[in-house]
């Protein structure tokens, strides 16, 4: 293993709600100190650092008197409130101890989706790294709803990865990487030190989410790292539970780091290989997905099906017969039109709609092979 910390050039930290508050609400303080001693010592070295931070909802359940039950969304919503003010102001007194300025940052899938808000989003956080800030992130469970949330922060650190070209993404965790079964109950599960890809088999690794607070587990921690080695960030799972975790990872803590294989994708089409909620499917033939593969456009002659409702410009996955997702792009006509051309050539397309568009569904220029 040749990977560390030290080459970082901009560093995410994404913490958990385990790791930083504890099950009666109250925030784990000397656990807090020891990872802003972390921080501060990547700065010194020149680092950009970044934290995406869960923890509000468990933060606040003890203030309105919320422990130790289920709660309503309603509820929920009432406990981030509270919690992200007791965050805020944890993050900012263990930083301000060693002169370091922190800025608090909420966002919804919506914020990183949309593509006008993205790029305020992106350019508020730029902004506060070129000041010298820790921005601390987190989604604003306030006013996202179930049908709306990222639903765990380990996809929302991978899509700010990709939204501020991050080159690395540490996702602190109660365990000290992936392994090939859940070691909680398979004594013959192999830890996996490194990997340049995620694949069905991989896939089929991952075991279902811890109880309590946590809402990830090992399922969103590899659609994190698909959202990341894509955008050209690498990116680690490790165990975040011993005081000055990161100083761990880089004095050679087991973990299992993620690699990407090839170049960054572009500012555009990192957005696009990000997107959490395409609109629609387009089902294609095999002749079609062969020629993706060879860096061609998606033309009207190979899509078989259509699925869902989305208009021109809307972002959508690219499937084949069996229904594997083989990519995601910009279609360049809505489902009703897409429907009615699909299947037919290019130059049949005026005839068919009254109107000459794109010759391509989907331009290569939008389109990302996942």
């Amino acid at each position: 293993m040749t990977e560390t910390l030290a080459t970082a050039r901009r560093l995410i930290v994404k913490i958990g709600s385990a790791l930083l508050v504890e099950d009666t609400g109250e925030i784990k303080q000397a656990w807090l100190d020891a990872l802003a001693e972390d921080v501060v010592r990547c700065r010194a070295r020149g680092q950009e650092v970044l934290i995406v931070s869960s923890g509000a909802i468990a933060a606040g359940r003890l203030q309105l008197g919320l422990v130790g039950r289920a709660l309503k969304l309603e509820e929920k919503q009432a406990a981030a409130a509270a919690g992200q003010i007791r965050l805020a102001h944890a993050y900012q007194e263990a930083l301000a101890k060693h002169g370091v300025s922190v800025a608090q940052i909420l966002l919804t899938p919506e914020d990183t989706e949309e593509r006008r808000r993205h790029l305020n989003a992106r350019a508020t956080l730029e902004t506060l790294l070129a000041l010298g800030a820790v921005p601390v992130i987190n989604e604003n469970d306030t006013v996202a709803t179930s049908e709306i949330r990222f639903g765990d922060n380990d996809r929302l650190g991978a899509r700010v990865a990709q939204m501020i070209s991050a080159d690395t993404l540490v996702l602190l965790s109660d365990i000290d990487g992936l392994y090939t079964g859940d070691p909680r109950g398979d004594t013959s599960a192999r830890h996996i030190p490194e990997l340049r890809e995620i694949s069905a088999e991989i896939e089929a690794m991952a075991g279902k989410a811890p109880a309590g607070y946590s809402s990830g587990g090992m399922v969103t921690k590899l659609v994190a790292a698909r959202i990341a080695i894509a955008a050209g960030c690498r990116m680690v799972i490790a165990k975040g539970e011993t005081l000055h975790p990161l100083r761990a990872v880089e004095n050679g803590a087991r973990c299992t780091w993620f690699l990407p294989s090839s170049e960054p994708l572009t500012a555009r089409k990192r957005w696009i290989a990000g997107m959490l909620n395409p609109a629609g499917s387009l089902i294609i033939d095999d002749g079609a997905a062969a020629a993706l593969k060879r860096g061609t456009s998606l033309l009207p002659a190979g899509v078989i099906a259509i699925e869902g409702d989305f208009e021109r410009g809307d972002p959508v996955l690219v499937r084949n017969k069996a229904g594997a997702e083989i990519g995601r792009g910009l279609s360049a006509y809505s489902a009703t039109d897409a429907r009615a051309i699909a299947g037919h050539k290019s130059g049949e397309i005026e005839a068919i709609l009254g109107y000459r568009g794109r010759d391509e569904m989907i331009h290569r220029d939008e389109l990302v092979m996942s």
